[in-house]
């Protein structure tokens, strides 16, 4: 049985992360050029403000928000997209939900307070708009393509050629070209369609995409002499980008990571290994030694 110390406890850390919460929306919300996002944002924070009310009622204490969560979600907004901060913070609720549940039959207002952090906030999370998720499809195609067809022409590339400098030259220029086809692509596409998406921003964030994604694997090449080992480091910087790419996309938009991480490491490492076999016949058949 809980006793009333515990029950005061827990709703000390409560009335905690709902103040911490009000500051952190707030801030963002003070930040957000949107007038709607803006209105969403305080709308979220005058509500977490009221469950800390709730919370205050029983403990009949004020508690000092947690400074350092302040700052670093609000930074994280700023370098990665509000949506992103915050539905970071909302995942770390979790086992608060759970501590909720158990006082419903205890604290009648935990009935509402558990209606409006599971429904009421989710909800309007998701009719936030930030210009960084508008054009996420269009970075998922500069990378998608820059991962899988790089990969492939390093992996065929360093068994046709064997030498690193003229594999980092040769990969630069597919690669160059293969972003601007891409970014131009892109534009044409999204002026026929229709969207909010900007399509010069389109272009600009699918070949940016591209070729941040051929410079980090044409680096290896540039810096080390064995082309193998840097072939190596080429395909563990596609993973990284991968990874780090879709636990992004997991988090602001509540995906599956596993499911999708694989699906484009598979792609990626599926296409080098196939390249790198065609490398192998083509340097065999054609009889090049470089």
């Amino acid at each position: 049985m809980t006793s009333g110390a515990d029950i005061r406890s827990k709703l000390l850390v409560f009335q905690k992360n709902e103040i911490t919460e009000y500051h952190i929306y707030g801030r963002l919300a003070a930040g957000a050029k949107n007038p709607e996002n803006r209105k969403i944002l305080e709308e979220i924070a005058d509500q977490e403000l009221r469950h800390y009310k709730v919370w205050r009622k029983y403990t009949l204490q004020d508690v000092d928000p947690d400074q350092w969560a302040i700052r670093k979600y609000y930074w994280i907004g700023r370098l990665l997209g509000f949506t992103f901060s915050l539905r970071l913070m909302e995942r770390g609720e979790e086992n608060a939900q759970d501590d909720y549940e158990q006082l419903r039959y205890i604290v009648p207002e935990a009935e509402l307070v558990i209606i409006e952090e599971n429904q009421h906030e989710d909800a309007l999370l998701r009719m936030l708009d930030e210009e960084k998720l508008r054009y996420t499809g269009s970075v998922i195609l500069g990378l998608n393509d820059a991962l899988v067809e790089l990969t492939g022409a390093l992996a065929g590339l360093t068994l046709a050629l064997q030498n690193t400098k003229l594999i980092a030259l040769t990969g630069s220029i597919i690669g160059i070209a293969a972003a601007l086809s891409m970014g131009a692509s892109e534009y044409l596409s999204t002026k026929t369609e229709d969207t909010r998406k900007n399509p010069l921003l389109a272009s600009f964030y699918t070949g940016g995409a591209y070729i941040g994604a051929v410079i980090l694997l044409i680096l290896p090449f540039l810096i080390l002499r064995n082309c193998y080992l840097s072939l190596g480091f080429a395909l563990a910087a596609s993973l990284s980008i991968i990874a780090l790419f879709n636990l992004y996309i997991s988090v602001v938009k509540d995906q599956p990571f596993k499911r999708h991480f694989l699906e484009m490491a598979g792609l990626s490492l599926g296409v080098a290994s196939l390249s790198f076999l065609i490398g192998f016949l083509m340097r065999a058949f054609l009889g090049v030694d470089i």
